[in-house]
């Protein structure tokens, strides 16, 4: 397979696209001087999930790379339910490319809002934690 970059795709809102990987509430502790989550606290969150879905690709240790084309769409609230779903971009030899998007549902509210979405790039690595081959390539998708 050949690499190439691609930046994040716009999204129709009409859902979360990919494998749920992650969900949690945002709390208080989580933000910034504004009263809002802070996007430290929900990038890390982002590479929470994309770290579960390239080891489960890699079926190896994996280290996160590069982050591209982060779109930071909406504020995530306190109460804020937050779900990051993957969805695998391309696959190299060492290295794969994960499409995240981190949706929230608001209290008192039940439709999903894309808040985030970006493209996290990992590399498989061994024991001693150098590059290797990453030996199957598999969809992550629902």
């Amino acid at each position: 397979m050949t690499e190439t970059h691609t930046h994040a795709p716009p999204n129709d809102e009409i859902g979360p696209r990919g494998d749920l990987c992650t969900r949690t509430i945002a709390m208080p502790a989580d933000t910034n001087a504004n009263g809002d989550i802070f996007g430290g606290w929900l990038l890390s969150q982002m590479d929470i999930a994309g770290g579960i879905a390239a080891s489960k690709v890699a079926r190896s240790r994996t280290v996160t790379v590069s982050i591209d084309a982060m779109n930071f769409r909406k504020p995530v609230y306190v109460g804020d339910l937050v779900s990051v779903h993957a969805n695998l971009v391309r696959v190299g030899r060492t290295s794969m490319t994960i499409h995240l998007e981190a949706w929230v549902v608001r209290r008192r509210e039940t439709k999903p809002i894309l808040v985030t979405d970006g493209n996290f790039t990992y590399v498989a690595i061994d024991e001693e934690g150098r590059p290797q081959q990453i030996q199957r390539e598999e969809p992550l998708t629902a």
